[in-house]
């Protein structure tokens, strides 16, 4: 019984250290994306007389997971073969 706690211990513990090795790449990767986000909306907001663009600033805070589903239910599915 001991011997089972010992080895149960051991992997709660190299859990707990992955979790928080994930965790500080997840808080870096959304700083990350958070910086490119700034940086787009930047340059979106910058007047574009070339085009004509107005200065109108796209919503770029989209559900991704909204888009995704849409476009995976327009997608024909295998099963009709």
């Amino acid at each position: 019984m001991e011997r089972l706690n010992s080895k149960l211990y051991l992997q709660n513990v190299y859990i707990m250290k992955e979790n928080e090795r994930l965790r500080k790449k997840a808080q870096l990767l959304n700083q990350e994306n958070q910086a490119l986000l700034s940086e787009l909306k930047q340059k979106l907001s910058k007047p574009n007389k070339a085009n004509g663009a107005s200065n109108t600033v796209p919503d770029l805070n989209l559900n991704l997971s909204s888009t995704n589903n849409n476009n995976s239910n327009n997608q024909p599915s295998s099963s009709s073969n």
